[in-house]
């Protein structure tokens, strides 16, 4: 069951009283493996890390989500509610370990597609850095 599928993403970023807020709309691919639900789509120049892959990975069972983005930039958080975990990202000018504390995860998916809702913190350096919300929509193309 692999589709071609509509992607809407919502990034809202929370740091110092700012906040940044960010939309993409791309096509990508989702699949089911292993009762995980995979969400893959190509960057741009728009995002910042064009020439690279991102693959979302929804443990529904876990409660986890993992995003790994592979190409020119490569990095893998882990966001799983009421746990941190230590991850490396690329920001596209150096690599940087973040602290990844996961608040909610909180999916409906299915096999024809879905809504999905991730919470989180993030620290460097132990350091508080950020809140940040991601809302995701997959429709069948």
């Amino acid at each position: 069951m692999k589709k071609d599928v509509l992607i809407s993403i919502k990034g809202i970023y929370n740091s110092e009283g700012d906040q940044d807020v960010i939309e993409l709309f791309t096509t990508g691919q989702y699949y089911k493996k292993n009762g995980c639900y995979y969400i893959s789509y190509e960057e741009s120049e728009a995002t910042g890390f064009e020439g690279s892959r991102t693959t979302l990975k929804v443990d529904q069972n876990e409660d986890m989500v993992t995003m790994e983005r592979t190409g020119a930039a490569q990095s893998q958080l882990i966001v799983q509610r009421g746990v941190r975990h230590q991850c490396h990202y690329n920001i596209g000018y150096g690599d940087l370990m973040v602290g990844v504390l996961g608040s909610r995860i909180k999916s409906n998916l299915d096999d024809h597609g879905g809504d999905l809702e991730i919470k989180y913190s993030l620290d460097i350096n132990s350091m508080y850095s950020s809140e940040n919300e991601m809302y995701i929509n997959i429709r069948e193309s």
